[in-house]
């Protein structure tokens, strides 16, 4: 399709030049996740347009791949969390091969930090109290999407959350929807990745080794 592409918009020729600070290893925390939270309250303090904004990829058993952007919705010692329709696409991944991927693609300041890791669901405890912290409508849309299904159409979509609107008017307590929970992802290896100018880029990975982390740079 040569000649499509307008030449100001070319992707090839498409280049910036970042600039900021060397990362060094003895600058970097221990732990991964205690660097992680430094890094996204660094993300958070430039006002970056939802920086808990993630790309996840999984896969089927036979390596087919598949990428969505999703939102953390919490990080501590144990891993990563966000929640989803477990029948969705992810959802039906995730149980037959639990080996996913996060991205979170901190553009404006030229950061990345990439994890690869292993996914369970939560229980359903902390879903339900998660869910009940959610906005009404945003409860009203776990129970009438059936997330990665075909639809016949936009009035359908709407149709059911009317309907749920109705029986559940605001102020009455939505029940948690069976099919609908928490992921945790819990890492394996975490690489955080710094742009620098001449493409001469930081890539900072930790790697999980008999317990322990351990800290390694990578060429760019």
């Amino acid at each position: 399709m040569a000649g499509v592409t307008d030449q100001d918009n070319d992707p090839a020729t498409m280049r910036k030049q970042y600039r900021s600070e060397i990362v060094h290893e003895e600058s970097l925390a221990e732990d991964p996740m205690r660097q992680f939270a430094e890094w996204f309250q660094q993300a958070a303090d430039s006002h970056l347009f939802e920086p808990n904004a993630m790309v996840v990829s999984t896969a089927t058993p036979d390596g087919r791949p598949s990428s969505r952007t999703v939102l953390l919705k919490q990080f501590d010692e144990r891993g990563f969390a966000f929640y989803t329709n477990y029948g969705s696409r992810k959802g039906r991944e995730i149980d037959a091969n639990p080996h996913v991927a996060l991205l979170f693609p901190w553009h404006p300041i030229a950061r990345q930090v990439i994890v690869t890791g292993t996914a369970s669901r939560i229980g359903r405890d902390e879903t339900a109290a998660y869910f009940r912290s959610r906005p009404h409508g945003s409860q009203l849309g776990a129970w009438a999407s059936e997330q990665s299904r075909v639809i016949g159409s936009r009035a359908e979509l709407d149709r059911r959350y009317a309907e749920l609107a109705e029986r559940y008017p605001e102020g009455e307590q939505v029940p948690v929807p069976p099919e609908w929970g928490g992921i945790r992802i819990v890492p394996d290896a975490m690489e955080f990745w710094q742009g620098h100018e001449n493409r001469l880029h930081d890539r900072l990975r930790y790697v999980l080794e008999d317990g322990k982390w351990r800290l390694e740079r990578l060429c760019p």
